[in-house]
């Protein structure tokens, strides 16, 4: 199925962190990405994610609005919104991870 890609805009991109705000309209999509480093997702409204692994592996997530939650460096999927509101979240990417 095409979908519409979502937003992204880059607000900071340094040699520590990369911070990313991405807005999405209900069913669009990041597309297939991999994670190269470690990352924090706030998100800034609840919503519903549908998550699409490399392997086509489905799973359903739910964001709350300001709790964020850590991910390791690695994770390669395609996130959706798979709710009927437009969802905002931030990301940062950890560059120089320990």
């Amino acid at each position: 199925m095409k979908r519409r890609k979502a937003a992204s805009k880059i607000q900071i991109d340094n040699n520590f962190v990369r911070v990313t705000k991405y807005s999405f309209k209900p069913g669009e999509e990041t597309g297939m990405h991999k994670h190269l480093y470690n990352y924090i997702v706030t998100p800034i409204n609840n919503g519903k994610l549908l998550l699409i692994d490399k392997n086509g592996y489905k799973s359903n997530f739910e964001l709350f609005y300001s709790e964020s939650y850590f991910r390791k460096a690695g994770i390669e999927h395609n996130v959706i919104n798979d709710g009927k509101d437009k969802l905002i979240f931030i990301e940062i990417e950890l560059k120089n991870s320990f």
